[in-house]
């Protein structure tokens, strides 16, 4: 069993990210786009105009995806989806949640530190 879980892992090779054009731009120009062969790419933006169910759908599909190890996503844009991110339990792919250009990181919000800092009692 522990060699099909490394195995599985070791297909996890991709970032994904749920972001701003902002995000998204810097990102794809760092390298990490990504266009299978059935045309899913790992990257959503997000703008005014985008649904919450849109970016619900986005963050399901990149969690069950076998070969994303990160999943990025800015924290104003986890903020419409907080149930769902918080909801979240998996260790892969790795869940981050990230500033963008116009909101600060806000550490009050992260549910993810949230957790560390329960985990060590503080």
């Amino acid at each position: 069993m522990a060699s099909s879980t490394t195995a599985s892992q070791k297909d996890r090779v991709l970032l994904a990210v749920i972001g701003d054009e902002d995000t998204i731009t810097g990102l794809l120009l760092a390298g990490i786009g990504n266009v299978d062969s059935k045309q899913k790419k790992n990257f959503l933006v997000v703008d005014a105009k985008t649904q919450v169910s849109t970016i619900e759908s986005a963050f399901q599909e990149f969690t069950e995806r076998k070969d994303i190890a990160i999943l990025l996503i800015n924290q104003h844009i986890a903020e419409k989806i907080r149930p769902t991110v918080d909801g979240y339990q998996q260790a892969f792919p790795a869940l981050l949640e990230i500033p963008s250009k116009d909101h600060p990181y806000d550490p009050s919000k992260d549910s993810i530190l949230k957790r560390v800092q329960k985990l060590f009692g503080e």
